[in-house]
């Protein structure tokens, strides 16, 4: 069973969130994209290794697909999660905050990590927290 993931608040911010993460990938998808299987994403899951939101009218476990790589996770995505997780973010509001254009990166937080620019992304995030 994954850890509790906010459901109900991802939930009534579907729409909002699918304006800015435009490729979902579900449990097993998300397994495949990393080379792994269904119970290791759990894991990740529990471990906010990575995050998901509950989508569709099933209530589908579902990750941003630039979440997942070859190699796993995206690269400086743990970290990056648990500073904004500790600044009191909740699984929507970061992955809100991660998909949001940032004119001064440029381009999204998530697109700075994919850049291997994680120093930027994080300092950004601790500001967040004061």
């Amino acid at each position: 069973m994954v850890a509790p993931l906010r459901a109900d608040i991802a939930r009534e911010h579907g729409d909002e969130l699918d304006t800015l993460v435009t490729d979902w990938l579900n449990v097993p998808d998300a397994a495949e994209r990393m080379g792994t299987d269904a119970a290791a994403v759990r894991r990740m899951l529990q471990e906010r290794q990575l995050l998901a939101v509950r989508r569709t009218e099933r209530n589908i476990v579902m990750v941003p697909a630039d979440f997942c790589t070859p190699e796993g996770p995206l690269q400086h995505l743990r970290g990056t999660l648990s500073v904004l997780l500790d600044s009191g973010f909740n699984d929507v509001e970061t992955i809100r905050w991660l998909f949001t254009p940032d004119e001064s990166l440029p381009g999204t937080p998530v697109q700075a990590m994919q850049a291997n620019r994680k120093t930027e992304v994080r300092r950004r995030a601790q500001a967040l927290s004061f």
